[in-house]
């Protein structure tokens, strides 16, 4: 793993770490891969986000595809969530969709999905990164009657839509939410969704024109959407991310609720009704203390798992839980999804509120979170590979961990999409937590800032 896959597919950016030859050669490997033992002409689904580039590698996908005898479905603009739930209903053999999730325009990626809508094991990546980087074995050329062929569905949306709103049990009737599509994805379905399933919407950023995707707007950039929910006196907001895999929330006072308190608060309704298998909810090592402690109070278990929703999900298939997530808001049902799935997050938690008929801020005040500083570092691919060996480092992180003792924790790790180490400490005080992360981000960046 890594040389092409990281923890969320092949990622850089488009049309130079990301070209349409690299494009290309992901396709025809991908069909190889995947199509061994087809007893047919493989079927593959592709959808994309909204970023100018997509369109680009999209066509190279599928003449990758095409060029070794798959077909390909296209489904158009879509949230990755959609790709994973269509490549089952539509019996294709894997599905991709082409995204960068919450990285910039300039960005792009390509995530990979089984014909079960799971993200694809390592080893099958492995076989990929193969073919495309140490060109054995290519596939041979064919021609004739033997390529693939194009086709396009116009109810990719209609049946996306169609099965998110089959897993709410009550009508939103009487919310009225601001939703912040991140000139994304779910600019293409969440209007007609929550609005058929009964909810008052006010759409923000909805109008991608190609560059505009996550730009100070989304789950990353919820100032706005705060300020929104409050002039116009909403129950909540919700904001997407430029793919729609995740979603966070703004309660009515314009507060932020995580990843980890929609956790806590989907956590208790599924106790409640029966629905939390194993009474265990998975994590991974960046959920806060705050939610330890919660699933202590609640007499529920919580497991912790390396940081990506493929490690949460592969831990939840491995002992069938069926509930987890991430603090940035990738949370999974396993129940009705095979994957993160920012939009049906957000409707299971409206369905919530609706039944309980609690504001936002009183359902979300079941979790106390305590303070967390995180300091991103921008640290080349050399840097990041340093940071394992540098002692300098390692003993300016272990020096933190000595002072924080047993009130607080740290948390250092170079990012698996992004050129970034990212430093995260959490402690009952504030002011102590904010001196040792950027005591250890200043050491990390005259240490490995250079390379």
């Amino acid at each position: 793993m890594g040389r092409l896959f990281g923890t969320d597919g092949v990622r850089g950016i488009a049309n130079t770490e990301l070209s349409c030859e690299r494009a290309l050669e992901i396709g025809r490997a991908a069909a190889t891969v995947l199509a061994d033992g087809c007893r047919r002409r493989p079927v593959f689904v592709i959808g994309c986000d909204t970023r100018a580039s997509s369109e680009m590698l999209d066509c190279a996908l599928t003449a990758g595809l095409c060029s070794v005898g798959a077909d390909v479905i296209r489904l158009g603009v879509i949230p990755t969530p959609a790709v994973a739930y269509l490549v089952v209903k539509y019996k294709a053999d894997a599905g991709i969709m082409i995204s960068a999730s919450h990285n910039p325009a300039e960005f792009n990626g390509i995530k990979i999905f089984s014909g079960n809508g799971y993200k694809l094991p390592d080893m099958l990546e492995e076989q990929i990164e193969a073919i495309v980087l140490d060109k054995h074995p290519m596939p041979e050329p064919i021609t004739g009657g033997a390529l693939g062929r194009v086709t396009y569905t116009p109810d990719a949306v209609k049946d996306y839509i169609k099965h998110v709103k089959s897993n709410v049990h009550h009508s939103l009737e009487g919310l009225e939410i601001a939703i912040d599509c991140a000139n994304g994805s779910a600019s293409a379905t969440a209007e007609r969704l929550f609005t058929e399933l009964g909810a008052k919407v006010h759409m923000l950023n909805d109008k991608p024109d190609g560059v505009n995707i996550n730009k100070n707007c989304g789950s990353t950039h919820l100032e706005g959407l705060a300020e929104y929910v409050v002039a116009n006196k909403l129950d909540c907001g919700i904001a997407f991310d430029g793919d729609a895999d995740r979603c966070l929330c703004i309660d009515e006072k314009g507060e932020q609720v995580d990843g980890d308190m929609i956790m806590a608060i989907c956590a208790l309704d599924l106790k409640k009704r029966g629905k939390l298998n194993g009474n265990t909810v998975v994590g991974t090592i960046m959920t806060n203390f705050g939610f330890g402690k919660f699933c202590e109070e609640n007499g529920i278990r919580f497991i912790a798992t390396k940081v990506g929703d493929r490690y949460v999900l592969e831990e939840m298939l491995l002992e069938d839980y069926s509930f987890g997530g991430e603090q940035s808001g990738h949370i999974i049902f396993r129940d009705f999804t095979t994957t993160g799935d920012g939009q049906m997050t957000a409707t299971q938690l409206l369905c919530h509120m609706r039944c309980e008929k609690k504001p936002l801020s009183e359902l979300a005040s079941v979790m106390k979170r305590y303070p967390q500083v995180m300091i991103n570092l921008k640290i080349s691919a050399a840097g990041k590979i340093a940071f394992y060996t540098d002692r300098d480092v390692n003993d300016k992180i272990e020096e933190a961990k000595t002072t924080l003792g047993s009130t607080g924790r740290i948390v250092v790790r170079p990012s698996g999409t992004e050129p970034l180490i990212r430093v995260m400490v959490e402690g009952m005080d504030e002011d102590e937590i904010t001196r040792i992360a950027e005591d250890v981000a200043n050491t990390i960046s005259e240490r490995l800032g250079n390379r």
